[in-house]
């Protein structure tokens, strides 16, 4: 069967390609296909012991089955933002960000317009709108800044923010949730991310914010490239949760 392999991030520039396909055997798991490729990429495999596999968009275990024309993702250490081709209505997605029953989630390429999302949200009913808003510094590892990259495995990551909102307005009872991320090149200035948590109450607004940045920036598939005077790195992504993790070995069958 054939399988396609997907690379981000540092793990695209170790590779040397940003896909690959593998023919392996009927019954193959997710385990061989991680030992065939360390024999292939030998480069790759200290990267094992940070790294997350996605398998057709959602984390997998190192035991999962594979079946023809699965996507296998080896994602590293997420940083919380970076871009490819847009997608229509971008301006129509990013004014229109929130609405009664909207899922107010949404990759862009475009600059973010947070005070027009942040009225958007806005309800006759609620007592408090908490707000983080992402902004890209002059300043990183104690080099001057250029400019940012985000990257993502787009559509996984959609999934996951439209799942986190969904997780906060439950939580912490919330009434509703918008999270833009933007993708691509971003200058000095500019908004990466913004959450907007509305609520009755300020408790339950502030708490549903930072709860959704930090659980964005360790689980959802973006990445940021940092490009200064004298070069570029890949940002240091916080380790992956456990329940993420905690299937990756591939010695398990």
């Amino acid at each position: 069967m054939r399988v396609q392999i997907l690379f981000f991030g540092q793990l695209k520039e170790v590779a040397g390609k940003e896909r690959d396909t593998l023919e392996l055997p009927e019954g193959a798991r997710v385990s061989d296909l991680l030992r065939l490729y360390a024999e292939v990429k030998p480069a790759l495999q200290p990267y094992y012991e940070v790294m997350a596999v996605a398998l057709n968009q959602e984390y997998s275990e190192a035991g999962a089955a594979l079946h023809e024309g699965d996507e296998v993702a080896l994602i590293p250490p997420v940083s919380g933002g970076s871009g490819k081709e847009p997608r229509p209505s971008q301006t129509q997605q990013n004014s229109k960000a929130a609405g009664k029953g909207a899922r107010a989630t949404r990759i862009v390429r475009e600059k973010i317009h947070s005070l027009a999302i942040v009225e958007s949200i806005k309800r006759p009913e609620d007592g408090a709108v908490a707000v983080f808003e992402g902004i890209v510094r002059n300043h990183s590892r104690n080099r001057r800044t250029l400019y940012l990259e985000y990257e993502a495995y787009e559509p996984m990551a959609l999934k996951q923010l439209e799942g986190l909102a969904d997780q906060a307005r439950a939580q912490f009872a919330v009434r509703e949730v918008a999270i833009v991320h933007r993708l691509g090149r971003l200058e000095i200035g500019e908004t990466s991310v913004l959450i907007v948590v509305a609520s009755a109450h300020r408790g339950a607004a502030f708490d549903a914010c930072r709860w959704l940045i930090d659980t964005l920036k360790k689980t959802v598939p973006i990445w940021k490239k940092e490009h200064f005077e004298d070069g570029a790195v890949w940002a240091d992504g916080e380790p992956f949760p456990e329940e993420i993790v905690k299937g990756r070995d591939i010695s398990q069958t």
